[in-house]
């Protein structure tokens, strides 16, 4: 039996990416790059290639649960159904239970559903050798990107620079978790060799990943072991309901990971980009002189420069005087925002709707 396990969190709102990213078909489900694929087809052909297809779980939204199937051709029993969201402790903790039961020697990367990772060859590289290190040592590893600009959107992880580990040359100890820092902080942070984005894909034995949620986050591993007879079962829906109920919602970066001293952040130079605000697609983007990068539909721009235009396909835009704007139209709504104020998205969208149904 393979004990190569894949686990991808598909439950997020994408509300950073309105109007585009909606409650119905967040971003995880939709070409946002235009090229044929969903992000979450992405991400689940991309695990293919690290552990046997069946080896692969997707924990999701009651409401996504269909769309996942239809769009990863995936056995319905391999979709795991989040009634509310509770953040990704508990969403991990779900998650193992289920694969725990499946093959109790299991290792698994966890992986959100909407990265970007362009060198899918570094990327295999990366993760074969994390899983080559937790097979044999009781471990959980962040994959960490070393940073080439002061990123304000990003956690970071800082390591001991010297302290690598025999035979794993990208492997180190982590020594700290720094929260999304401000301009000066990041600034300070990329001219140190020690500190790395914080990806938020992990590797570990379940049964580590177990022991750990064990110590830090009792009252979680207390509602999901007591009630993991029930799982695979008729009685999991019922089961799942009461134990999301009593979950409070918390990270695994948070409550787990910050916490223990077997945490490690392996290097991974492979071109990722989490997506998570519209200005991170210029990166993979084509921008004409001005710098204007036009992600759907066609634009017309005069005396504008720095601008990411996304517009409905068959529509036409034309615009004057503006820069570094973010312009998306769906034909429901219209966004004109400047990219440096694109992280109050949310806060502007907490005044119109509810996030918890947007």
């Amino acid at each position: 039996m393979n004990s190569r396990y894949a686990l991808i969190m598909a439950g997020g709102v994408g509300s950073r990416f309105w109007p585009l990213s909606q409650s119905k078909r967040p971003k995880q489900f939709l070409d946002i790059l235009g090229n044929g694929e969903t992000l979450i087809q992405q991400t689940f052909r991309r695990f293919k290639s690290v552990c046997p297809e069946e080896n692969i779980y997707v924990v999701t939204n009651n409401n996504h649960k269909d769309i996942v199937i239809e769009q990863l051709g995936i056995k319905p029993d391999k979709v795991l159904s989040e009634p509310v969201r509770r953040n990704t402790a508990p969403c991990i903790a779900y998650g193992t239970f289920v694969i725990l039961k499946d093959n109790p020697d299991a290792i698994i990367t966890v992986t959100p559903a909407d990265h970007v990772i362009e060198n899918e060859e570094k990327f295999r590289k990366t993760i074969n050798e994390g899983f080559d290190f937790v097979s044999k040592n009781d471990a959980l590893i962040t994959l960490g990107i070393k940073p080439d600009k002061p990123e304000t959107g990003y956690g970071y992880i800082q390591a001991h620079p010297e302290d690598h580990i025999k035979g794993f040359d990208k492997l180190l100890k982590v020594k700290a978790f720094t929260e999304k820092p401000d301009l000066k902080t990041a600034k300070l942070f990329i001219k140190s060799d020690d500190y790395y984005w914080n990806a938020g894909i992990f590797i570990w034995s379940a049964k580590s990943i177990l022991k750990a949620i064990k110590i830090f986050l009792p009252d979680i591993f207390s509602i999901f072991n007591e009630g993991k007879s029930q799982l695979g079962t008729i009685e999991d829906d019922n089961f799942i309901k009461k134990a999301y109920s009593s979950c409070q919602s918390i990270s695994i970066d948070y409550g787990v990971l910050e916490k223990a001293d077997n945490v490690f952040v392996l290097e991974a130079n492979m071109d990722w980009s989490d997506l998570g605000t519209w200005s991170s697609l210029s990166d993979h983007t084509q921008s004409d002189v001005s710098e204007n990068a036009i992600v759907r539909g066609k634009a017309y721009t005069h005396e504008c420069t720095g601008n990411l235009i996304s517009i409905t396909p068959g529509k036409v835009a034309i615009l004057q005087g503006l820069n570094d704007y973010i312009v998306v139209e769906t034909g429901e709504a219209l966004l004109i925002i400047k990219k440096e104020d694109e992280q109050n998205i949310k806060l502007y969208l907490k005044e119109i709707f509810s996030l918890d149904t947007f």
